[in-house]
């Protein structure tokens, strides 16, 4: 990209003439092909999710500021709790083949003025896991983001949550640093490492996803023939 200078000859970021903000993503669901994303509804989901959370043998809370949760009654009062929040903006991910939620995802700090959006709280179930419909579910939430119009699409997490950083690299997101002692959460230190995924970025990302979920990448017991990160990864700016 060509430097910008200013009249004194200073290097400058690019300009962004008719810059207007971004509306607020909504609650209206999201269909793709192996899965539905729809805005939490504590009454309607809690039962679904905590039974495909019992399959988990507590490992899924380890880096989630939450949970484990004692019992039903602890996890619907949670749920009830985050129902209406607007950020974070909680989703179910819900298994077209099945019609079961098996997960949760959350759009959270929503900065409209300057186009950015973190993608967060996510928790699949172990049947969620693993599956088309698993990373359906985020390219449906980062495909709406640029549709509405942001610039900047966020993934942040505990720098030693290795799962979370290769899943962020896997699904296109750059690595950008880490935040040394960025947050404390159930009483420990949280190295935050951070990466992102931007507008220019996204069209060569959103054609990665595309191919992959393809149901001819995919042989007879639903085995990817070319792996996502296959593709993604030669679009990573920088990997950590």
């Amino acid at each position: 990209m060509t430097i910008q200078h200013n009249l004194f000859q200073q290097p400058v970021g690019f300009p962004l003439p008719g810059w207007t903000p971004p509306p607020l993503p909504p609650r209206t669901p999201l269909a793709g092909r192996y899965c539905r994303v729809e805005a939490l509804a504590a009454d309607q989901h809690a039962s679904a999710l905590y039974t495909a959370n019992a399959a988990d043998s507590g490992r899924m809370w380890t880096y989630l500021p939450y949970g484990p949760f004692a019992g039903y009654g602890d996890y619907k009062e949670w749920l009830d709790s985050i129902e209406t929040s607007t950020d974070p903006l909680f989703y179910v991910i819900t298994e077209q083949a099945t019609g079961q939620a098996g997960g949760i995802a959350s759009y959270l700090r929503i900065d409209q003025k300057n186009g950015v959006i973190e993608v967060g709280h996510i928790a699949y179930a172990p049947r969620l896991r693993r599956t088309p419909a698993a990373t359906e579910a985020m390219f449906l939430l980062m495909e709406r983001v640029f549709k509405l119009g942001y610039r900047r699409y966020e993934w942040k997490c505990d720098a030693l949550n290795a799962p979370s950083r290769a899943a962020a690299q896997r699904l296109g997101f750059s690595y950008e640093g880490t935040f040394r002692q960025a947050v404390i959460y159930k009483g420990r230190n949280r190295d935050t490492a951070w990466y992102a995924m931007t507008d220019q970025d996204w069209p060569a990302i959103r054609d990665a996803f595309v191919q992959w979920l393809e149901p001819g990448n995919f042989d007879e017991r639903g085995e990817q023939r070319v792996a996502l990160s296959a593709l993604t990864g030669p679009l990573l700016v920088a990997r950590g």
